[in-house]
């Protein structure tokens, strides 16, 4: 079904494939190549994409300029208020402001509708793109109206993914997009790129969901594509509609690579044309020769109907496993959500969900970027056209991934299938993918076809005795259960008669709502300020010598961005960062926010000459180690600070990081970080990214000395020498990794928006 390469591969004339090993050379030649590993590198798709927006002079170390960027209504207020910081005029690119995520969370009175009003005052004020609430989720939205061959966009969600549609689309922090917003460059060492090759036909009954699942729990877990660009290539992708291919896109998100891209044909030439945008297709494809640092070679015809079990998208098994053995398998997710979730006395009993022969679901859902494609809702419409979801407690929703989609459901009929067999027809929103709406009841089992399925992500509270399960299926599969009210059914299981249904696109939707000004900006617009949109706080230069303290020792395999910053009823104050930052490690560290801010006390302490007791002891410690004798409270800095095993998987939120840095936190420890997205947000705001390898060398609450930190972030130091100031003082090493130039004076001058303002003064002071 799926199977990984354990070498890199050359690729020859996009169907042969030759693995690197000792007798590639020969090989090749057999088949008439001749071409260097450097050179069939240049093969790929990716490369001659990146190279076309590489500002810089090196083909190794990247300098990318973006098409457009893109932003939804969590995000796109901090990251204006980050670039009018730093000195942006105008937008000097389209930027699309969508608002998707906080158009029905209600948490805060009026705050969600003020941050609409900023961003449509923002877009006129500066030249961009709004597109109101409800229209558009932000990924369909620019599929429909951005995305095109050979472009780059960059968003400020995790899942911004254009690659079927020939668009390497990448999801970053805000503070990236910020950098974008003032000219500069996003900067980062040539990825790795992996080969996806399909090959085969889906069986009927078997959607997108199935396949991009399937790829997730074969390469997420052991890192196979970790910060790679994903290339889709080989046959079996013409036998696949676009809307399969975007289905299966936008959910390489959660195998951790960086990007995708797919080769192109004459289906993505018409998918752009329906939408009077002909002139944005272009053939991709392989070369002749193209080399692959990484090879997936995935038969979907082997591809069965699949259920990613809480709490992961990589937790799958296929329907048929847990159709026949339950119990075995509700038992292990029990048992593992016991173990990540740590919460003494927490009971709950998943296997209550195995009764009368099946496994029983009480909410469906079709939803977003993922599952909210016409293909998709017209494949269940299918299945649960003249049939009944019943009227016991199984509830089932569909969410349209935009109003030109919705239009075309209640034109061909699918809407009033769905309505007719009870399934609730609701807007375009994001909401259920990050708990802002159709939250289960505490126990109950929801299945969606939408991105995640994360612990702290669908509405459960575990501090508070609440947990929701949340599964993921494809539409196909959650429209047969829905027709069995709510027993786990495959798909493949029914016989369906699928149509063939044409999409008609009608633009003046969009031309009748969307507020574009792009290229034509209104300086003279006022922004508008709600009560609750606030400027980011000053954060302070990264000292010459710094002391931090363990506030938080998460010990979990992998820590998300959910944990480290909630989402759901959170989101509503994403524009004020003091009000948001009370939150941080809410549902994983309730008492993290009071001891970050004891820390932070410390320090404005320390500013004004004063040390606590506590403060006092660790000094008296760092004086009795040998060249510190004379150290002093004038001459460190003290701040908080997290250990992680492997943090920052999932969304692309700037606000984990930015949290932090708020309460007053200078530094992460981890053993590795889970995605490029959320090292970048730390770097952004000024926090250390530090790599250890023992996480036994400290315990919580110790303290950890960084001796001249600030000159070795400037010099380069591959390796600190460190100091653990706990109940004895021992020395440790510690490593920041890979850093550009600019990322190591991000540090130095504190964050993003201290870099740029330093920048700002000093050409002034050089212009004058």
């Amino acid at each position: 079904m799926v199977e990984l390469y354990t070498s890199g591969v050359y690729l020859i004339r996009g169907s042969e494939m030759v693995k690197d090993n000792a007798e590639a050379e020969a090989k090749l030649k057999r088949l008439g190549v001749q071409v260097s590993k450097e050179d069939a590198r240049k093969g790929t798709i990716a490369y001659g994409i990146l190279s076309a927006h590489n500002k810089g002079g090196d083909d190794r170390n990247l300098r990318l300029k973006f098409d457009s960027l893109t932003s939804h209504d969590i995000t796109c207020v901090g990251i204006i208020q980050t670039a009018r910081a730093s000195g942006m005029d105008r937008f000097p690119v389209p930027y699309v402001l969508t608002n998707c995520h906080n158009s029905l969370c209600a948490v805060g009175g009026t705050i969600n509708q003020d941050d609409h009003v900023f961003a449509l005052a923002a877009a006129k004020k500066y030249g961009g793109v709004y597109v109101p609430a409800h229209l558009a989720v932000i990924h369909s939205c620019n599929r429909e109206m951005m995305a095109g061959c050979g472009k780059m966009i960059l968003g400020s969600d995790s899942h911004t993914r254009y690659g079927a549609l020939g668009t390497m689309a990448v999801g970053e922090g805000g503070g990236e997009l910020a950098k974008q917003l003032i000219g500069r460059t996003y900067d980062m060492a040539y990825p790795q790129v992996a080969g996806i090759y399909l090959d085969g036909e889906p069986a009927k009954g078997v959607g997108p969901h199935d396949a991009a699942l399937a790829i997730i729990a074969a390469v997420f877990k052991n890192g196979y594509v970790k910060n790679k660009v994903m290339e889709f290539v080989g046959p079996g992708v013409e036998k696949l509609p676009v809307d399969f291919r975007n289905s299966i896109d936008v959910m390489t998100t959660e195998t951790a690579c960086w990007t995708s891209i797919w080769k192109t044909d004459g289906a993505v030439k018409d998918y752009l044309e329906i939408r009077g945008r002909k002139g944005d297709y272009q053939e991709l494809k392989p070369g002749e020769t193209a080399y692959y640092d990484g090879f997936v070679y995935v038969n979907l015809s082997k591809i069965e109907p699949c259920i990613a079990m809480p709490f992961h998208p990589s937790n799958v098994y296929t329907i048929k496993e847990l159709q026949k053995n339950p119990k075995d398998i509700l038992a292990k997710t029990e048992e593992e959500a016991l173990k990540a979730l740590g919460v003494p006395g927490l009971k709950f009993n998943l296997g209550v969900k195995y009764h009368d022969h099946g496994v029983w679901a009480e909410q469906a859902l079709i939803v977003g970027c993922s599952g909210g494609i016409f293909g998709n809702i017209m494949a269940a419409a299918d299945i649960v056209k003249g049939a009944s979801i019943g009227r016991d407690n199984f509830a089932m929703s569909v969410y349209p991934e935009s109003q030109p989609t919705y239009l075309e459901l209640v034109k061909n009929g699918a809407a009033e299938s769905f309505m007719r067999a009870g399934v609730l027809m609701r807007e375009a929103f994001c909401g259920p993918c990050f708990g802002a709406g159709d939250t289960p009841a505490n126990g109950e089992l929801s299945i969606r076809h939408a991105t995640r399925n994360f612990l702290n992500r669908e509405g459960s509270k575990p501090g508070e005795g609440q947990i929701a399960w949340v599964a993921l299926m494809d539409a196909r599969s959650i429209a047969a259960t829905a027709i069995n009210r709510g027993r786990i059914t495959a798909a493949t299981e029914l016989d369906v008669s699928y149509g063939k249904y044409k999409f008609f696109f009608n633009r003046g939707i969009y031309d009748k709502r969307v507020y574009n000004g792009v290229g034509k900006p209104l300086p003279e617009t006022e922004l508008v300020f709600g009560p609750n949109i606030k400027d980011w706080p000053k954060m302070p230069a990264l000292p010459d010598n710094l002391l931090v303290k363990i506030v938080s020792y998460i010990t979990d395999p992998v820590t998300t961005t959910d944990e480290l910053i909630p989402s759901g009823e959170t989101s509503s104050y994403r524009s004020n960062p003091l009000r948001l930052a009370e939150f941080t490690l809410s549902r994983k560290d309730p008492a993290y926010v009071k001891k970050a801010k004891e820390v932070q006390g410390f320090e404005e302490n320390r500013r004004n000459g004063r040390a606590s007791a506590e403060i006092e002891e660790a000094l008296k410690k760092i004086r009795a180690i040998s060249g510190f004798t004379e150290t002093g409270l004038s001459s460190i800095g003290i701040g908080s600070a997290i250990f992680a095993r492997k943090p920052g998987d999932g969304s692309a939120r700037e606000q984990a990081a930015s949290c932090q840095r708020v309460l007053g936190g200078s530094a992460n420890l981890a053993l590795e970080y889970a995605t490029k997205r959320y090292r970048s947000n730390l770097i952004n705001w000024g926090i250390l990214p530090f790599l250890i390898k023992d996480e036994k060398a400290f315990n919580p609450g110790d303290y950890v000395f960084f001796p001249d930190i600030k000159n070795a972030v400037q010099e380069k130091t591959a390796a600190l020498k460190s100091y653990v100031i706990g109940d004895r003082t021992d020395v440790i090493s510690v490593a920041l990794g890979e850093l550009t130039g600019a990322e190591r004076q991000i540090l130095i001058e504190g964050c993003l928006i201290n870099y740029y303002a330093k920048e700002l003064k000093k050409n002034y002071s050089q212009s004058t």
